[in-house]
């Protein structure tokens, strides 16, 4: 009998799914859980400084250093911010594929550090004097070259935090047992503390970082980023020993994810003709199949469940009932994105048209102590290091109290908070810049933009504080929806599909911000982003992004009341 204890207090110690280091299957007691998930918040830590340090301020790089227009450096800052928010879709499928996330984890830091590297050594020789400053014939080839390294390296940084970002979240909430009730709760938990750690780390990141590159030199600006992403990488193996690793990452003989779900939409498209209702074999395979297939919600993806004659004879088995509901499940998820996307292209603006803002002003904040555009990033991480104690110990449990729910609200209730606070925040944003353009005008500053305008900084200072709260909303809530929803082998990709969403925004703010300047600059007329931001018209851009978002938000409100979240137990 006290045998039997042992054996049944090891089998409870021992975590489903998952194995330590040595591939033996992972036990609680010496594997993941907070443990392992510090290290893997540091190293996010780690992660967000570099690549804020590099992204806060790049649009001042660009027009000073590199002698790019305003709309040119805000048009390549969203498409580089785009495309390293996109690629982590590729990182997250070579990751759940292939892989695993943690050797994507090792091989993508070693990229992200070449990039930043070579970054460093590119703002290294435009100080040495390879930049297009003389009148020698042959200045104009090393300058073409720096350029080339430049942005050669800017997008190995992208193509770095690609496979980085969306594999350290996934690997890190890997650590809590999803069967296990208390883990579960604090997995939730995690998102937001986790949020908060890299929250503070980017604030960090703002400060020091941007006051170097304004103040010091731009190759030690970059230099600390490289630095930084050294040490986490450094903190990621230190505690390799603690993690737990999925076995679908390390089993070869696990069935891909991505070949299972295809083979639903192939099956489905070849059986399109076949009726479901007049077709004996189809209604009960359908009997076997879980509820919701039965029902009939699955609409022509049930077709991948009839077995044809032809797949018979080639040894191939239908579509089981959990391979259609996880089509479907990622099928569900497209008009959220959808929405996700125009939601959040007034994200796109912080780091590219609100910094060239500050720009402008009075960044005076004490006698004699200045504070660089960049550096008005950091009370976003202000606002988020409130925000998340407040909303996990003030906010939740009233919201468990009224709602009698045990999260207090539902993913899709907080995205949708975020989304109503995103486009007021937009309005706000919009009549700042338009107190701005007043007071220009009123000081005869229209067509001497080299001179501050008579605007404390401290106005733009509430829109920045409401970036932060509208992150501990719509951000983290996208994310832990997304991970959530996907199916388990393809969480790291649920979480790209959560990033890509701001990639493909940026893409379309870009866009937005092309077309506007060649629609209101043609023919002589004053554009909308000028160069001389007094004479601009961004308060006319916010507006506009307000209504995007209110739009966005009306369609998110009437798609998700018809939404059903995935089971957790599928047949």
């Amino acid at each position: 009998m006290k045998k039997s204890d042992e054996e049944f207090t090891l089998l409870e110690d021992h975590v489903s799914d998952s194995v330590d280091h040595r591939g033996l299957p992972a036990r609680k007691s010496s594997t993941g859980g907070w443990r392992a998930a510090w290290f893997i918040i540091g190293v996010e830590v780690g992660e967000r400084f570099a690549y804020f340090g590099i992204a806060c301020n790049l649009i001042t790089y660009l027009t000073g250093p590199l002698g790019q227009s305003t709309a040119t450096a805000a048009v390549n800052v969203n498409t580089w911010s785009g495309t390293a928010s996109i690629l982590p879709i590729l990182g997250a499928s070579v990751a759940d594929a292939y892989l695993g996330r943690y050797r994507t984890i090792l091989v993508a830091s070693l990229i992200y550090i070449l990039g930043l590297g070579l970054l460093t050594l590119s703002a290294s020789l435009i100080i040495i004097g390879l930049a297009e400053e003389s009148n020698d014939a042959n200045s104009a080839k090393p300058s073409y070259w720096v350029n080339i390294l430049f942005f050669c390296s800017l997008y190995l940084v992208a193509i770095g935090q690609g496979g980085h970002k969306p594999c350290v979240q996934a690997f890190g909430a890997d650590q809590f047992d999803s069967e296990d009730p208390k883990e579960v709760i604090s997995r939730g938990s995690f998102f937001n503390w986790w949020f908060l750690s890299l929250s503070a780390g980017i604030s960090l990141s703002i400060v020091v970082v941007a006051y170097v590159q304004d103040s010091v030199n731009w190759a030690f600006g970059f230099g600390i980023p490289c630095l930084f992403m050294v040490m986490a990488l450094v903190i990621f193996l230190l505690g390799r020993k603690s993690y737990r690793y999925p076995k679908g990452n390390r089993e070869e003989n696990n069935s891909n994810a991505f070949a299972r779900i295809g083979r639903v939409f192939v099956a489905a498209f070849k059986n399109r003709k076949l009726s479901l209702e007049h077709s004996g074999l189809g209604q009960g395979l359908l009997e076997d199949g879980p509820s919701e297939i039965r029902k009939g919600r699955l609409g022509f993806l049930a077709k991948a469940m009839i077995s044809r004659g032809g797949e018979e004879e080639e040894g191939r088995e239908p579509c089981s009932g959990r391979d259609v509901e996880d089509a479907k499940a990622l099928v569900r998820l497209i008009p959220i994105w959808i929405t996700s996307v125009v939601s959040t292209i007034p994200y796109a603006q912080f780091m590219t048209l609100f910094t060239k803002q500050g720009v402008t002003v009075d960044r005076q904040i004490l006698p004699g102590l200045e504070i660089p555009p960049a550096s008005l990033l950091s009370f976003i991480g202000v606002s988020i290091l409130v925000s998340v104690p407040i909303y996990e110990h003030v906010f939740l449990p009233l919201a468990r109290i009224i709602t009698k729910k045990p999260f207090g609200i539902t993913m899709l209730q907080r995205i949708g908070v975020g989304m109503v606070l995103s486009s007021f925040n937009m309005v706000l944003a919009a009549l700042v810049e338009a107190k701005r353009l007043e007071i220009a005008k009123e000081h005869g500053l229209l067509d001497k933009p080299d001179v501050t305008v008579p605007m404390s900084i401290w106005w733009f200072v509430p829109q920045y504080l409401l970036l932060g709260m509208i992150d501990v909303f719509s951000l983290v809530g996208t994310q832990e929806f997304f991970y959530d929803q996907v199916p388990t082998e393809l969480r790291s990709i649920g979480l790209a599909l959560s990033l890509s969403a701001m990639g493909l925004a940026s893409f379309l703010s870009g866009l937005l911000i092309t077309v506007i300047e060649w629609a209101t600059g043609r023919d002589g007329g004053e554009s909308w982003f000028n160069t001389n931001l007094n004479r601009a018209h961004v308060d006319y851009f916010y507006c506009m992004l307000a209504a995007f978002t209110a739009f966005a938000f009306f369609a998110f409100l009437f798609i998700s009341k018809l939404y059903v979240y995935r089971r957790v137990n599928q047949v």
